[in-house]
């Protein structure tokens, strides 16, 4: 069967998508599949770093696009970028041969259009991947009116293909409900999270230490956000929490990743002089067992608008590292649900957007706690969302959305 997967980062680039992306070509190269992948040849959070326009990678045929990389710096720049890589897709995506099925995710914005588009010329199934939903998200960050011509019409592309979709893969069942309310049918939907890195990620008691050593945590209750830092995940009132525990010296504050709002945060430290807060890059998959390791309480962070339209992926490799979380964000969402599922506050706490004051109380609490045994029901909740259940299910519902076309 011949598969194609079309998304902005693949292989070697360290953002989420591109990590899951290629555990879900590697299954289906495994199953005896060709794999053909068309992707940026910029990294997606450093623009400078290039990649091979052509490779065979693992069995895998990657071709990847020309884009400027203008960055994230502002709107304009990610619009010529993603105009670039839509134009440029599309002349790969016409001279390729044809697919049995084409698997699309959402970077850049619409690009299922352009996989849908070029099936019916074609033939073939097309498998929306939705990480997130555009234009929807960029309403909710205030970027565009949800009645402007522009929102509509991106709106009308969206759910175009959207319903002509062989089947579409939700999130968690928010997003579900949002493709249901644009008129996507049900029997079409298959609602399945993004699986953690658990055969590359293992708490790591050696890498932990080396990792707080080398960056002067040693002795530190290490409070981390790690990943993406978007105008999805507001850090305000984390950072206002750090301002508020700055005169406790056994508190640390660890962003790690890259991001929009990376600056952001590195300025706030800065301009307020939090010697709390220490900053770092995204660290190499080599790396990340260390480093996630290193945390006492992890930060997970959903903005109260983004329900149903983002995901918080990095919840998946927090809880099999079995290392606690503070989830800031509304109670009904995908985070608030595994909260209540695990119904422990030495595993899983909650605070709510804006709380500075409950969100440094929830941090002091944990480290008064301190560490305790993994309960089974966490170690279960962990299993549930292992690469090793998630990807070769994924892989299933693609083969069959193949045969039927």
């Amino acid at each position: 069967m011949k598969i194609l997967l079309l998304n902005q980062c693949f292989h070697p680039d360290h953002v989420a998508t591109a990590q899951h992306l290629t555990d879900l070509a590697h299954e289906l190269v495994k199953r005896g599949h060709q794999v053909t992948v068309v992707a940026s040849s910029r990294g997606y959070d450093n623009p400078e770093i290039r990649y091979p326009t052509r490779e065979k990678w693992q069995g895998i045929d990657i071709r990847r696009i020309w884009t400027p990389g203008l960055g994230k710096k502002s709107k304009w720049r990610r619009l010529v970028d993603f105009a670039t890589f839509w134009g440029n897709a599309k002349r790969i995506l016409f001279f390729l041969p044809r697919h049995d099925v084409t698997v699309c995710l959402t970077s850049p914005p619409l690009i299922s259009t352009l996989g849908t588009v070029v099936a019916k010329v074609k033939g073939g199934a097309v498998v929306p991947w939705v990480m997130d939903l555009n234009p929807d998200e960029a309403v909710a960050a205030g970027w565009f009116k949800a009645d402007s011509w522009f929102v509509r019409i991106m709106t009308w592309i969206q759910n175009w293909s959207f319903q002509r979709a062989s089947r579409i893969i939700a999130l968690d069942r928010f997003m579900a409900n949002r493709l249901k309310a644009k008129g996507v049918r049900e029997e079409v939907i298959h609602t399945d999270a993004p699986w953690s890195h658990d055969h590359a990620i293992k708490y790591d008691a050696a890498a932990r230490e080396a990792f707080r050593a080398e960056h002067g945590l040693t002795g530190k209750f290490v409070v981390m956000y790690s990943g993406n830092h978007s105008p999805c995940h507001p850090l305000d009132a984390v950072l206002a929490a750090a301002d508020d525990l700055r005169t406790d010296d056994r508190i640390h504050f660890l962003f790690v990743g890259g991001g929009s709002e990376f600056q952001k945060v590195q300025a706030y430290a800065r301009e307020r002089t939090l010697p709390n807060i220490t900053c770092l890059p995204y660290q190499p998959m080599e790396k990340l067992s260390g480093s996630l390791s290193a945390a006492d309480l992890h930060l997970v962070v959903m903005g109260d608008p983004f329900v149903g339209i983002v995901h918080p992926c990095k919840i998946y490799n927090i809880l099999t590292l079995g290392i606690p979380f503070l989830f800031i964000g509304p109670g009904a969402s995908h985070g608030g649900d595994l909260v209540q599922r695990l119904n422990d506050p030495a595993q899983a706490r909650f605070a709510r957007n804006g709380d500075a004051a409950g969100i440094a109380t929830q941090i002091h609490d944990a480290m008064v706690l301190g560490p305790r045994p993994l309960s089974e029901s966490s170690k279960a909740l962990a299993a549930e969302f292992s690469q090793s259940v998630l990807c070769p299910r994924l892989a299933d519902v693609i083969e069959q959305a193949a045969k039927r076309g």
